[in-house]
């Protein structure tokens, strides 16, 4: 628990660096030069606590959290715009903070402190409005603890995590503030303009409520890499390892593999260090391709588990690499077993994946953890995820995510070696990954993983909004960059929309190479015809995998489709998808 609260810490330390933060730090520095007990570290409280709640409703989920989000960022703006005309004029000021004087005085009721109570008062105020915009802007590690309350329930644990990451953010300002706060100072004194730095951070308030308001902090912003902030925090993730249940600390020490061998005939021994002992394999509810495995049967082979689930973009991404080292090195040694744990619902339906399987020509067996038995032995919180185990049945490396192929497959054959089997060579594969297997274009990725659900969904522009589990007929509305609207009669579930109506569609502002969308044929399974267009023409040459060039394709089973591939120049385009058949779930778009 502690290293969980060490990581959620500093993931809110580094939520500073996220490009999303950048308008809303004017809100933060004008509270430069003030007494930091009356002013600086309540608005800094009352953030981390807006923070965390708005968080907690996230990780309990429901409609009534999102709108409530939507709602508090709105009133956020309007605070946060009454505070900006007040630094701009001392006059609008003296009248604002009239009534906050008047009630702090009628609440403290103590003599001596009408001065400190307004600005108390205000600097709470302006810490919520600030923890309600802060939140959206939250990276990888808070989705990890929002990911955990969603499969294994919100509890104490996700709302202490919440607090130490809220912590995190608050600190990270606070130094900011500190700082900023000198160079105030000593402007102040060389040159007297306090009255000329109140009013400029007044127009930079304002400014910042413009840019959030009209959306130009996911679309003008977006423009700075996105990936740079989440490598930071990748890397902390990578550095500071989650307890799963296993041996840790002394314990991890005492059964270390020796790094090196000084004899050169004694057994080779990996410099991979000893993480703690495999958990158990029981709990999945079927296998495919191989009757179940228990860590008996697997006593003395290396093996590998891979987490997924057959929807996930990024599992689909990784699939190619596992293939290969399943065939490369099943006569060595190496078990690959696949742990595929459902993100939706009708991924825990078993002949969806049996499906999935035999399409992705994955022969390597396949343990359906739909209740996350497994998941919750090894304490995962990634699709994908690979641990690879030894011989002897300790954890010895794991990764999480996409990417490093060359250090995993190089771990893959120092174990081998170690465990005594035919040599494993030193060359790493490199598959010619096709469709929506392919690597994704890092460099040009502008848009993020959107949900469409009510549950998670982001971004939605139609006019009136979401409504919640009723059909209702929509209008697609004028999205900018990373929004998106419905056309025609959809009921909007939990987990995905469904059309109640032929000629339906979805309009999606998009940045990417690649654009995916997760679709399926509804209960009635009849397969529903589609046609896509990139800014209102067909996609010609940009078409994706599951289209044609006149971008045509059909929805036969639950599953993602790769629905645009741009062949040329990446650069934001307008994406619809008009479904000729009612029936369709949409469920997330992904990109690439």
């Amino acid at each position: 628990m502690m290293t969980l609260l060490v990581i959620a810490y500093l993931g809110g330390a580094l939520t500073i660096l996220s490009p999303c933060i950048l308008p809303i730090l004017p809100f933060v520095f004008a509270r430069a030069g003030q007494p930091f007990v009356r002013s600086t570290l309540p608005m800094l409280a009352g953030m981390t606590v807006t923070f965390a709640f708005v968080a907690t409703l996230a990780a309990v989920g429901g409609s009534w959290a999102i709108n409530a989000n939507e709602y508090g960022r709105l009133a956020a703006l309007c605070l946060l715009t009454v505070f900006g005309v007040s630094l701009l004029s001392s006059q609008v000021a003296s009248r604002l903070s009239r009534p906050i004087v008047d009630f702090g005085n009628t609440l403290l009721n103590a003599s001596g402190r009408d001065q400190a109570a307004p600005s108390v008062a205000s600097s709470i105020v302006l810490g919520v409005a600030t923890g309600l915009l802060w939140a959206p802007c939250a990276g990888p590690i808070l989705g990890l603890v929002l990911t955990g309350a969603a499969l294994q329930g919100a509890n104490l644990q996700t709302t202490v995590l919440l607090l130490a990451y809220a912590a995190g953010s608050a600190t990270s300002l606070a130094v900011a503030l500190l700082a900023g706060g000198k160079i105030f100072a000593a402007m102040k004194r060389s040159l007297g303009v306090s009255e000329r730095i109140r009013q400029s951070l007044g127009v930079a308030v304002l400014a910042g409520v413009a840019v959030i308001a009209l959306g130009l902090d996911t679309t003008l912003l977006s423009r700075f890499s996105y990936a740079s902030t989440t490598s930071v925090e990748q890397a902390v993730i990578e550095g500071l390892k989650f307890e799963r249940g296993r041996a840790v600390g002394d314990e991890v020490a005492s059964n270390a593999v020796p790094i090196g061998v000084a004899d050169s005939d004694a057994p080779f021994k990996s410099e991979l260090p000893v993480e703690g002992p495999a958990p158990s394999l029981d709990g999945a509810v079927q296998w495919l391709n191989s009757e179940p495995l228990t860590k008996e049967l697997l006593r003395g082979k290396v093996v590998l588990i891979d987490f997924w689930t057959y929807s996930c973009i990024n599992c689909i991404r990784t699939i190619p690499y596992v293939r290969a080292w399943a065939e490369k090195y099943a006569d060595k040694g190496l078990v690959v077993i696949g742990v595929h744990a459902p993100e939706f619902a009708f991924e825990k339906n078993i002949d969806n994946v049996r499906k999935a399987v035999a399409d992705f020509q994955i022969r390597y067996p396949v343990a359906i953890d739909n209740n996350f038995a497994i998941w919750r032995a090894f304490q995962n919180n990634y699709w994908p995820a690979h641990y690879l185990i030894d011989a002897s049945g300790q954890i010895r490396y794991s990764h999480f995510g996409e990417g490093n192929y060359r250090q995993t497959e190089e771990a893959i054959q120092g174990l081998l070696h170690e465990a005594g089997g035919k040599a494993a060579g030193s060359t790493v594969v490199t598959p010619d990954a096709k469709g929506a297997e392919a690597s994704a274009d890092l460099q040009h990725i502008r848009s993020n993983e959107t949900y469409i659900g009510y549950n998670q969904a982001s971004n939605f522009v139609s006019p009136g909004g979401v409504e919640a589990d009723m059909e209702h007929t929509y209008k697609p509305g004028d999205p900018r960059l990373n929004e998106w609207g419905l056309s025609g009669a959809w009921t909007i579930g939990a987990e995905a929309a469904r059309l109640d109506k032929p000629g339906g569609g979805i309009i999606y502002r998009f940045s990417a190479r690649d654009l995916h969308l997760v679709l399926g044929p509804g209960a009635a399974s009849k397969p529903v015809r589609f046609q896509v267009t990139i800014d209102g023409k067909a996609p010609g040459l940009n078409h994706g995998n599951d289209t044609d060039e006149n971008g045509n394709g059909t929805v036969t089973s639950t599953k993602l489709y790769q629905l645009v591939r741009q062949a040329g120049e990446v650069k934001d385009r307008v994406f619809e998808i008009r479904f000729l058949d009612a029936g369709v779930e949409a469920y997330a778009f992904t990109f690439g």
